[in-house]
């Protein structure tokens, strides 16, 4: 039996779709499994104690779906839970311990070595964890399971990372309570594919789903709407990296929804690239139900873009946006602000385009998350001791470890780049902007102007009223009422 742990107790609350997906793929596979949801319970700690008491499973799997909150100034690190949590199962049961999850993936040798788990699993779980639990009752072959991570006489060992191209999830999606969820958190989730093919500098998704477009057949997908709507799951939000990369999967996606006449009875959010994006998908997109997009900006500067190793233009992020007006789309574009090179003319041209081409909301956070394995590490190496460098921002002490939370701000934005970043908005409700500093690297208790979505009460509060969708959608309304 296999005992499916959800570790992940921020709010607003959101269901651990990688859970539903590997419950459903043990259980085809013939396997007995439970799912212990510590973030629908009142008492983790006490629920966790009433399970294993009363059950012995012959694994627990437990998911790690972020490292951090990837938003400086808070810098919230979660490894040390996830460890206090395993220490915290070891003490109620001998079934060996296995993680998984995207924020696992991204650094899952360390992460198995820090909370001293028996096994892990980068990419994806539902065929690993089926193939380990069988290896568990037979020969125990760990080294031929595809994403595993594991320990060989007290050496950690790795497989190569489990990315099929052939990509086929379970639709049931009966294994947790989603429908909870849509009244807690706002919102489900759905994949349509996995993996993602661009380069640009700061993306840690490459390293936790492969740089492969693996995709999922569209009446696959329709099928799991089907499930999700049979359950009273009315508004979803897509977690594709981008949904219209490649875009005859998302054009495909969409004629298998309108087939099915989802939009008369679904409403849905997306990550999307701003290229490929045209009238034909925006329409086909609207039709199938549709209600908002938040596009990959980045930056309303060309060189910016450049420097981030992204395919559009300034002016592809004005096309965007028209083509979401004349399909009743709501826009929202999330900035990166404070990258290599960034100034602060450079802010102040993002800025005042935006500004020109009118969202109806844009992220503008300032500082990107540095990832081990990305561009941005490369960028951060070539540039000398990460100790010493000015354009580094952490809170914690010693040697600079992209493990926890480490934040590249360009030091040409001067000593007080929140700010100017700030200033330059100028009380525009429509910019969700960073929080002002008190001097240079200390910064204020975060405030309502940000879009962090962590424990955010204004957000919470507004789900328990009744509100749903995108957070992005539920704040921006909530700035303009």
């Amino acid at each position: 039996m296999l005992a499916l742990v959800n570790t992940n107790r921020m709010v607003p609350p959101i269901g651990p779709i990688g859970l539903d997906y590997i419950a459903g793929a043990v259980g085809k596979a013939g396997f007995e499994v439970d799912v212990v949801d510590l973030c629908l319970a009142n008492e983790p700690l006490r629920t966790l104690k009433n399970y294993f008491a009363n059950h012995s499973p012959q694994l627990v799997g437990v998911s790690f779906r972020n490292a951090d909150d990837c938003f400086w100034p808070s810098c919230a690190w979660f490894v040390p839970d996830l460890a206090e949590t395993i220490s915290a199962i070891r003490s109620m049961t001998d079934a060996p311990i296995i993680i998984g999850g995207v924020g696992f993936s991204i650094f899952g040798e360390r992460i198995v070595e820090y909370t001293d788990a028996d096994f892990g699993v980068r990419g994806d779980g539902e065929q690993s964890v089926v193939s380990l639990l069988g290896e568990l009752s037979g020969s125990r072959r760990f080294e031929s399971i595809e994403g595993l991570i594991w320990r060989d006489n007290g050496e950690i060992c790795s497989n190569r990372p489990a990315w099929p191209m052939q990509l086929s999830l379970p639709t049931g999606r009966d294994a947790i309570d989603n429908l909870t969820y849509l009244k807690r958190g706002g919102q489900c989730g759905l994949e349509t594919k996995r993996g993602c093919n661009r380069r640009c500098i700061y993306c840690a998704d490459p390293l936790s789903k492969g740089r492969a477009v693996r995709l999922r057949d569209p009446s696959e997908v329709a099928d799991e709407v089907e499930s999700l709507l049979a359950q009273g799951v009315n508004v979803l939000h897509l977690c594709d990296s981008e949904f219209n990369i490649p875009r005859s999967h998302a054009y495909a996606v969409c004629e298998e929804f309108k087939r099915r006449s989802f939009g008369k009875k679904l409403r849905w959010y997306t990550y999307m690239a701003v290229l490929p994006f045209d009238a034909e998908l925006a329409e086909a997109m609207s039709e199938a139900g549709c209600v908002g997009i938040d596009f990959t900006g980045d930056s309303g500067c060309d060189s910016m873009l450049r420097t981030y190793c992204q395919q559009h233009h300034k002016k592809d992020l004005a096309s965007a946006v028209q083509l979401c007006r004349a399909n009743g789309i709501t826009v929202m574009i999330d900035l990166l602000l404070g990258g290599p090179a960034e100034t602060a003319e450079t802010v102040a041209e993002t800025i005042d385009f935006i500004k020109q081409i009118s969202p109806d909301c844009a992220g503008a956070p300032l500082g990107i998350r540095v990832y081990p394995g990305t561009g941005m590490a490369r960028i951060v190496a070539a540039e000398g001791s990460p100790e010493t460098n000015p354009n580094i921002h952490r809170r914690y002490s010693g040697p600079v470890d992209f493990f926890k939370p480490t934040f590249y701000i360009s030091k040409a934005l001067g000593e007080k780049p929140a700010r100017l970043v700030q200033d330059l908005i100028a009380g525009d409700k429509r910019f969700f902007g960073p929080t002002e500093e008190v001097d240079a690297g200390e910064a204020e208790d975060i405030v309502s102007t940000d879009h962090n979505y962590s424990d955010n009460t204004e957000l919470v509060e507004s789900i328990e009223a009744g509100a749903t969708g995108a957070y992005w959608d539920i704040l921006r309304k909530l700035r303009s009422s």
